[in-house]
């Protein structure tokens, strides 16, 4: 056959674009622009650090953590804005201020409004309540509670921990026996009236012992046995004079570690502690 009867080849030839973009594309203003939102973030974050108080910033740092419920009565979600879950109880949620069963027992029945604001509440009432056994307690309630030989072994105050009641010795008139934990007369009525004055409340107790230090150094020291003995004999006491054993919460020797004055041979670090807890 000739040659020209033959077909010829078809060649394609694609022909690649160059690219375009260059400087004239627009993907770098977009990082660009993600990249000074970061930094304005950042540098109102630190202005608004420097120009807040510390109360604030904890204001502020208890608003967004998940640990606080921000919903007062629960709605059935579950997370930060409080709630079990829409099928609890099959019916309705329980927590919040309100119960699903018609008759709830102790687990289930309702608790009130939670959160931070009834922290507080709670707080007060009780900062209320200790103020007024500190007043009965130091006689400034105007009833005779207290009388005047025992006011003078008598110091309280109002802590975090509850109303803290130290009985103390003075050069005069001891609490115990010398290096005994024998308890005097005098003693034992100071612990039956802070166990009488104090019946009106349920906090539980807890009782510390303190001993002054020893004016020479000894083999054999005795004061971690003595503290915890004379505070084992207050629980004892305060046990007599009517108060409920369920409410002791611990008995502790504290020998001569928290000393009340300066000098630590002085006869006023030999106390006892009984505190109020908060509950």
């Amino acid at each position: 056959m000739s040659a020209q009867g033959e077909l010829a080849p078809i060649i394609i030839k694609k022909k690649k674009s160059g690219g375009g973009d260059g400087h004239h594309g627009g993907a770098w203003k977009v990082a660009y622009a993600d990249f000074v939102t970061a930094m304005m973030a950042f540098f109102l974050l630190m202005w608004l650090l420097n120009a807040t108080s510390e109360k604030q910033r904890k204001g502020l740092a208890d608003y967004f953590s998940p640990s606080i419920p921000l919903s007062r009565v629960s709605g059935g979600g579950n997370g930060a804005f409080n709630g079990d879950s829409i099928f609890t109880e099959d019916v309705l949620p329980q927590s919040g201020a309100g119960a699903s069963a018609e008759h709830p027992d102790e687990a289930q029945q309702a608790k009130g409004i939670t959160g931070v604001e009834q922290d507080e509440e709670k707080k007060e009432e009780q900062d209320e309540v200790l103020q007024a056994l500190e007043d009965a307690l130091s006689g400034r309630s105007g009833e005779s509670t207290v009388s005047i030989e025992m006011a003078r072994h008598i110091v309280t105050r109002v802590t975090d921990e509850g109303l803290i009641v130290e009985l103390f010795d003075t050069e005069d008139a001891p609490l115990f026996e010398n290096g005994k934990s024998t308890p005097t007369p005098l003693f034992r009525d100071l612990v039956r009236m802070v166990a009488r004055v104090t019946s009106v409340v349920e906090n539980n107790v807890a009782v510390g012992g303190h001993t002054r230090s020893q004016p020479v150094v000894l083999a054999k020291n005795p004061i971690w046995q003595l503290s915890h003995a004379r505070a084992d004999e207050t629980r004892k006491l305060l046990e007599s004079g009517g108060m409920t054993s369920k409410r002791i919460h611990r008995v502790t020797g504290h020998a001569d570690r928290k000393l009340a004055q300066s000098n630590p041979m002085s006869v006023k670090n030999n106390r006892i502690e009984i505190i109020l807890l908060r509950e």
